[in-house]
């Protein structure tokens, strides 16, 4: 009886080390580098969040350019690893032609489409959490005038800015926004410096909060703020720490869970394709809350933002998106 019991728990350590060995994930990040506090930091930790429960190794790769990103995904599939998870809407047609070469392969894409039986696409509604921010925005601001520094100028970051500005004026009607993008290619996700200068303009203006919606670029916004005592908010990971009691608080996207449960989905043979598409109703995105910026807001702001969102998720508010026409209502 011993033996027998022996002989079925070294089948079932066998039989986990199997199963470890059949998942060998991999990450294609967005330029902009993989730790830019930000966008692609947030895909990183929820790979890391994966090894550090199954012990599960991934492999991953920074693109420094717009066509190193095919190369990467064709490089992980063509190698055997599966599945492969693409974060940028940069890799979208790299997706679509090497889904089609290795149709055995699982691929995930985050922020944008591709309608294959092997490719899972995850996109958010960044302008609702955009819209609770600008809330706090609106309410915070004591000159009546915010901004926005986005980064590539594309109908995506313009989503990011038209919630905000819905929400901004949700919470002061005769608020002025104003918005600046940081260029047209790849270079605009890191661009620190630029992005520190467009938010000084804003601020020699009279903003005195200013969303960043730029990956690696936003830190500069959030340095220039905290630099001349105004405030900032940051974006897809909680920025709150970088700059406690400047910060007013940041719009989470949680790319972490996309690339969590791509990896998970997959291990557990629960992987399925088609459109994934995560709001606030299911905390996909959000605002964040902690002891570097509780003390900037206050109940007043707590209750507008508790409500807002209790209204996105009833449909009593209905936030425009940008992408859908390609205009913000004014």
């Amino acid at each position: 009886m011993k033996k027998t019991l022996l002989n079925l728990l070294a089948m079932a350590a066998l039989s986990s080390t199997a199963l470890a060995a059949d998942i060998k994930p991999a990450l294609v990040y967005g330029t902009g580098g993989k730790f830019d506090k930000s966008f692609n930091e947030a895909a990183f930790n929820g790979a890391e969040k994966f090894k550090d429960e199954t012990g599960i190794e991934f492999r991953d790769f920074e693109p420094t350019g717009d066509t190193q990103g095919e190369q990467a995904i064709r490089n992980f599939a063509s190698k055997g690893y599966n599945p492969v998870v693409a974060v940028s809407f940069a890799w979208t047609s790299a997706i679509e032609k090497v889904a089609a070469e290795f149709p055995d392969t699982k691929f995930v894409l985050v922020d944008s489409v591709v309608d294959k039986p092997n490719v899972r696409s995850v996109v958010y509604n960044e302008h609702e959490g955009s819209y609770l921010v600008g809330v706090l925005a609106g309410m915070a601001s004591k000159t009546g005038k915010v901004g926005f520094i986005g980064g590539m100028d594309i109908p995506l970051i313009r989503k990011f800015e038209c919630g905000y500005e819905q929400g901004a004026r949700a919470a002061n009607p005769k608020i002025e926004v104003f918005q600046n993008m940081t260029g047209t290619t790849g270079a605009a996700w890191n661009d620190p410096v630029r992005g520190g200068e467009l938010t000084k303009n804003q601020i020699d203006q009279g903003a005195d909060v200013i969303y960043a919606a730029a990956g690696a670029t936003g830190l500069g916004v959030l340095q220039t703020a905290a630099d001349n005592g105004k405030m900032s908010i940051g974006v897809d990971s909680n920025q709150n720490y970088l700059h406690p009691g400047s910060v007013l608080t940041s719009m989470v996207k949680r790319v972490d869970l996309a690339v969590y449960n791509a990896f998970s989905d997959a291990q557990n043979d629960k992987f399925t394709a088609g459109v994934q598409a995560l709001g606030v109703k299911e905390d996909g995105v959000g605002w964040a809350l902690d002891d570097n910026n509780k003390s900037m807001i206050t109940a007043e702001m707590q209750a507008a933002v508790d409500k807002a969102k209790a209204d996105i998720i009833s449909g009593a508010v209905k936030v425009h998106d940008y992408m859908s026409d390609n205009a913000c209502p004014k």
